[in-house]
């Protein structure tokens, strides 16, 4: 098998390391019910979902009742990182990780969501709603195959999302040493441009999220990948909606 994808996440060694197994399997007798599909993948997202904003709801109550929820939501976006790493490392142990990875990254969201939405009220509704109707567009695009994901899309898109990460994780480590402004802080046009091309940049990859997951049902994984191609798809969603708060809140502070 060869995906040749280059997804962060969701990426062809993982998969093909998960497809290995079920090669063996396959001389003997199939059990479908073993094997990855995409509405297994959608229940395994439904989940996720559920988790992650039942997560959320605890730090935001925490926000709008006169507690500190910084401690839960930092907590939640170290762990929700571990665990993304030990999964990429580990995709067998997804159905255990996943699950995990959303209770933790909720505690992340509502607390974050909660510090935008007390200094810009209204801002996290229009956030989620630009998240979702991004990945409607996104999923009518593929399943309707307006967007095709080749193998120059792939790389272009990943190569792009890799410079925004080093991009981000440079600026962090100067801006603690010195007094450096990273040129995407503040509601400047060059810093609302970035944040606009950097939102363009998720959406691109949720095609990648998209396509992974069609293709690892069609190739027969096994189910744990249900549960890696679900986590994988919720970190990108993650990623869109944080970046939709901080367009957001630099177009509302220049009002």
């Amino acid at each position: 098998m060869n995906f040749n994808s280059k997804n962060p996440f969701l990426n062809s060694k993982r998969f093909s390391n998960a497809d290995s197994r079920t090669e063996v399997h396959q001389a003997q007798i199939i059990d479908y019910n073993q094997e990855m599909t995409v509405s297994g993948t959608i229940n395994k997202t439904a989940i996720l979902f559920l988790i992650l904003c039942g997560a959320a709801m605890v730090t935001w109550w925490m926000a709008f009742n006169g507690m500190n929820p910084m401690l839960p939501t930092i907590g939640g976006a170290i762990i929700g990182f571990i665990l993304v790493l030990v999964s990429s490392f580990k995709p067998q142990a997804s159905p255990y990780l996943a699950p995990g990875y959303a209770l933790f990254e909720g505690l992340f969201i509502g607390g974050i969501s909660a510090i935008f939405e007390l200094k810009f009220p209204g801002i996290v509704i229009n956030a989620v709603g630009a998240t979702l109707v991004t990945f409607l567009v996104c999923l009518g695009l593929y399943k309707f195959r307006i967007v095709k994901v080749t193998e120059q899309f792939k790389s272009v898109v990943v190569a792009a999302t890799l410079a925004i990460a080093t991009y981000y994780l440079i600026s962090w480590l100067v801006s603690l040493f010195t007094s450096w402004q990273p040129v995407h802080y503040g509601n400047s046009m060059m810093s609302i441009g970035i944040s606009v091309f950097v939102i363009i940049i998720a959406a691109l990859n949720l095609f990648l999220d998209f396509d992974l997951i069609e293709k690892g049902a069609r190739e027969r994984m096994p189910k744990f990948m249900e549960w890696y191609g679900a986590m994988g798809l919720m970190i990108t969603l993650v990623w869109l909606y944080i970046e939709f708060l901080r367009l957001l809140a630099k177009l509302y502070s220049k009002d």
